[in-house]
């Protein structure tokens, strides 16, 4: 079974930048369709970003990021990526990677299995 590691959250102003990792223990990343959610307290978790497995796949955005974020993959490494420009207070959220598994629904968080322990990003104004 995969095990995911999120790391790269952290404390920055608005405007600032940050990059999270996802980091796969083990099994055939290169074929893993990969997502990034977030949650706050009291609210449930929130599709951010998916990218599909083949080179070339499709990317897909929630709308408050787009412009903002890129999410993309390194094979050789096992890891996915999310990067995060012209941060705002409104990001401020622990973000999750999970394995989009089912469905060809991805922004659809039930589609997705193997979550990570996630990482705290908080953006100050």
């Amino acid at each position: 079974q995969v095990q995911l590691a999120e790391s790269g959250g952290g404390l920055v102003q608005a405007g600032g930048s940050l990059r999270l990792s996802c980091e796969a223990s083990e099994g055939t990343f290169s074929g893993y369709d990969m997502g990034w959610f977030r949650q706050v307290p009291g609210k449930e978790r929130e599709f951010v970003a998916a990218i599909e497995s083949w080179s070339g796949g499709s990317r897909y955005y929630t709308d408050s990021v787009k412009g903002r974020f890129v999410i993309s993959r390194d094979v050789a490494k096992n890891t996915a990526y999310l990067q995060m420009i012209a941060l705002r207070p409104e990001d401020t959220a622990v973000y999750y990677c999970a394995v989009h598994t089912r469905g060809n629904n991805y922004y659809y968080e039930p589609n997705y299995e193997y979550w990570g322990q996630g990482t705290q990003v908080t953006v100050s104004s």
